[in-house]
């Protein structure tokens, strides 16, 4: 993964997400074993989101080799008072975004892809599922 990239190309790709898709709050890119890249955050602590997001990632990946569904595309929690979702950036990376509860879920599905592809092509992750 290369680290040469701005921080400030990161966030403008985050805000851009948060823009198109109603309800996206806060976002954080990390590396796969929850290392911060990149955040755009008010409320929450990059560090620890990047932490617990990776937590996340792993057992998804982990659940879905075990049940042969094929290659993670993405973990949804959804809870009382809004969503975290993670979604896999290739091997090397992930994304995790904080929505309140009226996100736009079939939005994030629909936006998420391109964001997720053009965040690997940043970073100089090769992806390895097909979107959506």
């Amino acid at each position: 993964m290369s680290s040469r990239i701005p921080t400030t190309v990161l966030v403008d790709e985050l805000h851009a997400l948060r823009d198109r898709v109603m309800g996206v709050g806060e976002s954080v890119i990390s590396t796969a074993d929850g290392m911060l890249v990149a955040a755009d955050t008010a409320t929450v602590h990059p560090e620890s989101a990047a932490a617990l997001a990776a937590a996340m990632l792993g057992l998804g990946r982990r659940t879905a080799a075990e049940f042969g569904v094929g290659g993670l595309r993405d973990v949804v929690t959804r809870c009382n008072g809004g969503y975290v979702v993670v979604l896999a950036i290739g091997e090397q990376a992930l994304l995790v975004i904080l929505g309140d509860e009226g996100l736009d879920v079939v939005g994030l599905h629909r936006e998420s892809p391109a964001t997720v592809r053009r965040l690997g092509e940043l970073l100089g992750v090769v992806p390895t599922v097909r979107p959506y």
